[in-house]
């Protein structure tokens, strides 16, 4: 399984958003240009972002977006659903799909399942305020790096 640039997009933005909570909307050219995206297709993803109620705009000059709420309370599973759709590797395991004639007895649907179940329990442990703090400790261990180097 591979994420669409409108998921690993989507998850930038929404970090750059949790980055900067509390200090305000954010255009979406500033957050094209710290995570050097596009931000014509930053404008595609944001409307969904917005309408699931994970992202609020503001309007005007100090306009922008910020995240509804805190970042701790968004999980990446819930992102990445609502820009990619389902994650599931097979289209007999998705829940819309009929049921397959052939489920009952069917070992690669088992490890479908198995697969699907893994890749949610991951993407629905993970919240955005982990992402920030993972941004923050790799940030500080370059900066680290840099300064023993420049020693």
């Amino acid at each position: 399984m591979i994420l669409s640039t409108r998921g690993r997009y989507g998850l930038k933005m929404m970090l750059e958003l949790a980055l900067n909570y509390g200090k305000g909307a954010m255009p979406l050219k500033d957050i094209a240009n710290k995570q050097s995206l596009s931000d014509t297709y930053l404008e595609q993803l944001i409307s969904p972002l917005r309408k699931s109620g994970l992202v609020t705009s503001t309007r005007g000059a100090q306009g922008g977006y910020e995240l509804a709420k805190e970042p701790s309370r968004i999980k990446v599973g819930e992102i990445i659903r609502i820009l990619e759709g389902s994650l599931a590797p097979a289209e007999c395991v998705l829940e819309s799909e009929p049921e397959c004639s052939k489920a009952d007895y069917c070992a690669t649907r088992l490890l479908y399942e198995k697969i699907t179940e893994g890749i949610n329990n991951v993407i629905d442990s993970i919240n955005l305020q982990d992402m920030v703090d993972d941004y923050h400790r790799l940030n500080n261990n370059t900066n680290i790096k840099r300064r023993n180097e420049d020693e």
